[in-house]
């Protein structure tokens, strides 16, 4: 299952996002969102846990904990939906 995990301390890593997680079944992977301009943390980020049991003991126990001095909001992540089309653009300035 896929988890989303936001209001993160700009601060988090990685690996404090899967040691977070780890502690209640095995973690696939980690990641925390970065600007592409900045290279700083966005603020959220996605762990992936094998087992959907594991993972929804892990959003029930970790949603509104602190870690690194922030209460973090835990949930199912949305599948990626894709964006058709385009933006309108701008005719004049």
């Amino acid at each position: 299952m896929n988890i989303y995990v936001s209001n993160l301390n700009h601060q988090v890593t990685e690996e404090t996002l899967k040691n977070t997680f780890s502690a209640h079944g095995q973690v696939n992977s980690a990641k925390v969102i970065l600007d592409q301009f900045t290279g700083y943390s966005r603020g959220f980020g996605f762990v992936d846990m094998p087992d959907d049991q594991d993972a929804r003991t892990a959003i029930e126990k970790i949603n509104g904990t602190e870690v690194d001095g922030r209460a973090i909001y835990v949930k199912e992540a949305r599948p990626k939906t894709e964006h058709k089309g385009s933006y309108p653009t701008r005719t004049s300035f």
